[in-house]
């Protein structure tokens, strides 16, 4: 079993990373700051516009262990990836089903069906555990939507079809969000999700999870032969990691979107941590930043049971196993690729 490693997030703007021997060093104005061995990381996020040095950009490549640059307010710029790993066999599989609509369609409608799925359970945990605090009519109207779609999912036979019904859900999801929200209102308040300039606190954390997640997911395909830029759900398109963004979908809201409810609904995040832009535009502050990442790094590290593996692990490595499942399909090691169903 692959072990859980650290991840080294750098969330001050002005330092600049370099490699001492085997160790990873922080720097601030000429001035070591910090260092971190480099082989108890399995990941680098960095936050700072100082970047670097190309020597730790190299030992980072060849001991696999995934760097990324990211803007202070978390919008991805950049990975270091080394030379590819795995079967050159597994990657012609994936871009010859890549290219074919109807071998992508059973990849796809599985991804799509366990978003649906996690996002339904999400609804139904919520009303499970606090029935008195929430519209219970409302999200069990919501539950029964998701559930009518779900069928529809199953069904669906073309990518088309498949996009539409992910859309629909996703309507009827975030259309229920709020309630899902049982503290801190109206700071917390949600209305819609606004992707491109995160418009309220909510969407601020959404925003930030998706971007850490992405980055995940990312590294995992990566750590197992698969190319994270050619998807089955998400079109090709120049700079995005698409099947990254496709093994993702299903823990939007099992692991991100609960996560930030977590946060908020247990008061973690106040309105201390966020910067309110005069163009509407709200971000996680420096100190918003640092409370997010200390508390992701411990939700990765709480056990779960693999629903389909019937194994305890991290939260953490699941991006990976999914990798591994994944890349077992492409293969025909495997029937059909086993969504991660939560429960």
């Amino acid at each position: 079993m692959k072990h859980l490693l650290n991840t080294l997030f750098v969330t001050s703007e002005d330092v600049y990373l370099s490699l001492d021997g085997e160790n990873v060093v922080a720097n601030r104005e000429r001035r070591e700051v910090a260092r971190y061995p480099l082989h108890t990381l399995s990941g680098i996020v960095s936050f700072s516009y100082a970047g670097a040095s190309p020597a730790l950009m190299g030992a980072c490549a060849e001991r696999e262990v995934a760097l990324a640059f990211c803007t202070p307010k978390g919008r991805f710029l950049a990975r270091v990836c080394g030379e590819s790993s795995g079967n050159v066999l597994l990657r012609r599989a994936q871009y010859r089903i890549a290219d074919d609509p109807d071998r992508c369609c059973p990849l796809a409608r599985s991804m799509v069906f366990g978003k649906v799925y996690n996002a339904r359970w999400s609804i139904e945990r919520t009303c499970r555990d606090h029935a008195l605090r929430v519209d219970a009519a409302a999200l069990k109207e919501a539950s029964a939507h998701l559930k009518g779609l779900l069928s529809q999912i199953a069904e669906s036979a073309s990518m088309d079809s498949l996009r539409g019904l992910e859309g629909a859900a996703a309507t009827v999801y975030f259309g229920a969000f709020d309630q899902l929200i049982l503290a801190e209102k109206p700071l917390f308040a949600f209305s819609t999700r606004s992707r491109r300039l995160p418009l309220d606190p909510v969407n601020a954390l959404l925003s930030f999870a998706y971007s850490l997640l992405a980055h995940d997911c990312a590294a995992a395909l990566e750590s197992v032969g698969l190319d994270a830029y050619v998807g089955f759900l998400h079109r090709d398109r120049p700079g995005r990691t698409s099947l990254a963004l496709d093994l993702m979908e299903e823990l939007r809201p099992c692991f991100a979107d609960r996560f930030v409810l977590t946060l908020i609904n247990n008061r973690v995040m106040g309105r201390g941590d966020f910067d309110f832009r005069e163009n509407g535009a709200v971000f996680l502050n420096d100190a918003g930043r640092r409370t997010f990442l200390k508390q992701w790094q411990d939700r990765k590290r709480e056990n779960i049971s693999h629903p389909y593996l019937k194994e305890k692990m991290p939260w953490g490595l699941v991006p990976y196993i999914q990798s591994l499942l994944l890349a077992r399909t492409l293969r025909g090691d495997l029937d059909g690729y086993p969504p991660f169903l939560w429960k």
